[in-house]
């Protein structure tokens, strides 16, 4: 299946991982709506939605960029308003927004707290719900969630209690409302990476260059939703995938051009079951402390 046509409301997506999805669904000749805070340059952070968009036109789709704050029920209502006035309907909901502070409980202060269940786990369900009216139009509905596997160790708490909390909220979403709409077949699944991704949150935030090094590219992400996004949504819902064990399911076996010129161990991505990274031939480095 391609997603030709087929009309995408993303959150974030300006950078990193959610414009590497965007770009593969444009390469079908998809309508992307890049709906996210980044309307000028930062200084630290590459990409705008407008630039977003142009990389989006440059691969062969169409593209809408859209000032939005996700935590603000009304602006979004108006995104996706323009995104349905403009393409006629919404295919696809893709919930890439993302904050993240790996703070102790100690260190987390109230207004970090509220901003991280307020994008994701708030962002998430907000935006899942007013995109369903315009889901329930379409002939093979989905909603993505950049969010991990439920794996309810104390591990992934014990460091940050706040983060998980906020970045569980995405992946409740997905166990809830994958059973909730499958009345609708209206697909509901959540994508996370085995490994850690080079984008500027890795560079900036968790581990710098050598982090950065140690990481896949966000296309092996792309790639996977790519597969999600282009599923029978009446069959296959409600489940936490990980990129590389449904790359390998679908055929995949050689991994080097995600990591391109590098051969060492590749860092392990926070979340990650024990089981799943034992389940993968990939050399991968876990945690230290997890």
């Amino acid at each position: 299946m391609s997603l030709k046509g087929k009309t995408i409301f993303m959150s974030g997506g300006s950078r990193g991982i959610g414009l590497a999805i965007a770009i593969r669904a444009a390469q079908d000749g998809a309508n992307i709506a890049i709906a996210a805070k980044t309307a000028e340059p930062h200084p630290k952070l590459p990409g705008t939605i407008y630039t977003a968009a142009k990389d989006i036109e440059n691969a062969g789709g169409q593209a809408l960029p859209l000032v939005c704050d996700i935590r603000d029920e009304d602006t979004v209502q108006a995104a996706i308003d323009a995104t349905v006035e403009k393409f006629g309907g919404i295919d696809i909901c893709v919930n890439n927004a993302s904050a993240i502070s790996l703070t102790g409980t100690e260190a987390t202060t109230m207004k970090r707290y509220d901003l991280m269940n307020q994008v994701n786990a708030r962002g998430t369900f907000m935006l899942s719900k007013l995109c369903l009216p315009h889901l329930k139009n379409s002939d093979n509905a989905h909603i993505l969630n950049l969010a991990p596997p439920l794996d309810m160790s104390p591990k992934w708490f014990k460091n940050h209690t706040a983060y998980t909390m906020a970045k569980y909220g995405m992946s409740m979403c997905t166990l809830g409302m994958s059973e909730e709409f499958r009345r609708f077949k209206i697909a509901v699944n959540a994508l996370w990476p085995l490994t850690s991704i080079d984008t500027a949150a890795v560079r900036n935030v968790l581990g710098g260059d050598s982090m950065a090094k140690m990481s896949r590219t966000p296309e092996i992400l792309s790639d996977a939703a790519h597969i999600i996004l282009t599923k029978d949504s009446s069959e296959f819902t409600g489940h936490f995938v990980v990129d590389e064990v449904l790359l390998r399911e679908e055929g995949v076996t050689d991994f080097s051009k995600y990591a391109p010129g590098y051969e060492g161990p590749l860092a392990g991505d926070f979340f990650v079951p024990d089981e799943v990274f034992d389940s993968v031939p990939t050399e991968v480095l876990r945690h230290p402390g997890y």
